[in-house]
């Protein structure tokens, strides 16, 4: 699956360079954020400290993009010795069009999230692949991404069994105010292939700044994912990791 990915992405390159010989047709942009806190689908990444992410894309003007993001983690190394795996590496690559007039949007995708570093013998490793299709109006869109890997993030089913078919559907906001001002607000729900007592639904809720050197941003965020102790969400550290929690995050665009 991982060759097959990696094909697919960058495939997209030489085909959108063929749609169109003008340079203004494609455009490159990076990203660099620190925040407080890495919470992925409201669940925290980093126990409670703080994590440092980038990544660049590549767009064509056919609609035809791809990029790569990667941000610091814990939460592999924090499950107990014998892990050291700091890094979360994200590829993914789609094609994203509007229509009816471009208040209407479409994107479907593909996402591939690796994990690289050290694992005990006989660990299921956690790298996933998820495809996704995203239908938008103006400021708000619905996402749906499934996973098509053999786990969803190393997660097996109570009998031992894989995760493939597990899902995220993700309700979002994302509304300019004018003068550098922004709010944001989400809704999800994962869902785990036959593990009912891993499925959770996160919330998130934020505003935003330019404030012309970056963007600073605060937000709210918390789910019913089970995080007490000896369920799916609840760390080494005797910390629930779908707890609510306040985020605060600056972004610099590249």
């Amino acid at each position: 699956m991982k060759n097959t990915l990696y094909a697919a992405v960058l495939a997209l390159l030489p085909a959108a360079a063929m749609a169109a010989e003008s340079p203004d047709s494609h455009s490159f942009s990076g990203n660099i954020t620190l925040t407080s806190t890495y919470l992925y689908r409201g669940i925290d990444q980093t126990n409670g400290k703080p994590a440092l992410q980038g990544g660049f894309d590549y767009v064509h003007a056919s609609g035809f993009y791809a990029g790569t993001w990667g941000s610091t983690i814990s939460w592999l190394s924090d499950q107990g010795p014998g892990i050291s795996a700091p890094l979360e590496l994200d590829i993914y690559g789609g094609y994203k069009q509007s229509f009816a007039g471009g208040d209407w949007y479409y994107d479907v995708g593909v996402l591939n999230y690796r994990y690289p570093g050290s694992y005990p013998a006989g660990f299921t490793r956690p790298d996933t692949t998820e495809i996704h299709a995203k239908l938008g109006w103006k400021s708000i869109s619905f996402k749906y991404s499934s996973v098509v890997s053999s786990h969803l993030f190393g997660a097996s089913t109570p009998t031992g069994g894989k995760t493939r078919g597990s899902g995220y559907a993700d309700l979002a906001l994302e509304h300019d105010l004018g003068n550098g001002w922004g709010i944001n607000a989400h809704l999800g729900h994962q869902s785990v292939k036959d593990f009912g007592e891993a499925s959770y639904t996160d919330y998130r809720l934020g505003v935003s700044k330019d404030l012309g050197f970056g963007s600073l941003g605060v937000h709210v965020s918390g789910s019913n994912a089970k995080g007490k102790a000896g369920q799916p969400y609840h760390n080494a550290f005797n910390r629930d990791l779908g707890d609510d929690r306040i985020v605060v995050s600056f972004t610099k665009t590249l």
